[in-house]
């Protein structure tokens, strides 16, 4: 029991060679991003060493995997969000964006499985347009007391700007949420016809 905890601890090695390759040292395999993004999502650990330096990289790859799947389409970033992000570096708070960020991506991954149960529930049809309003509510409370956090002159913003935001952000994912369940209602609709 004590060996399966400590191999589940232990994070697997790929290291990085001059030629860009990455090498599995676990399966002693070379590997790409995307075997690496798997990993990430099947939720195995690893650390990424340069071969020739032995330098921790593993900051540096994570990072390459993002902008290949941006680049791919899987926009997650929002560009406010990147503009943000790069304003930061440099900044005398810089120290703490990285520990925000970090308990805001746990709090949201902990709450994954209450959005797919949500998500659920709209493919029946049920669309719960409250719940995804508490979140998108409670998400631009954390992401604006963040701002005042990060930023003080980020409260002295002219009012109507700061006010209207967050109520046009909630704007957008109503009519958005709204489109998803006319579309639902249109399928079901089309499976109802169907089936006589």
């Amino acid at each position: 029991m004590a060996d399966k905890n400590a191999t589940e601890e232990a994070p697997i090695t790929i290291k990085k060679y001059a030629n860009r390759r990455l090498y599995n040292t676990a399966t002693s395999s070379y590997v790409t991003l995307d075997h690496l993004s798997q990993m990430v999502k099947d939720g195995i650990n690893f650390v990424v060493f340069d071969a020739k330096s032995g330098d921790d990289i593993t900051r540096s790859v994570l990072t390459h995997i993002i902008v290949e799947e941006e680049s791919k389409g899987q926009n997650l970033l929002p560009i406010n969000f990147l503009r943000h992000l790069i304003s930061f570096y440099g900044d005398s708070l810089q120290s703490l964006v990285p520990r925000y960020l970090d308990h805001s991506m746990g709090s949201f991954a902990r709450n994954q499985e209450q959005m797919r149960h949500y998500m659920r529930d709209a493919l029946d049809g049920l669309m719960p347009f409250q719940q995804f309003e508490e979140m998108g509510k409670q998400n631009m409370e954390l992401f604006e007391g963040a701002m005042k956090m990060f930023t003080p002159l980020y409260g002295a913003q002219d009012n109507d700007e700061k006010s209207e935001a967050p109520e046009q952000d909630l704007n957008a994912l109503h009519e958005q949420l709204e489109a998803m369940q006319n579309q639902l209602n249109a399928m079901k609709g089309k499976k109802g016809k169907k089936a006589k």
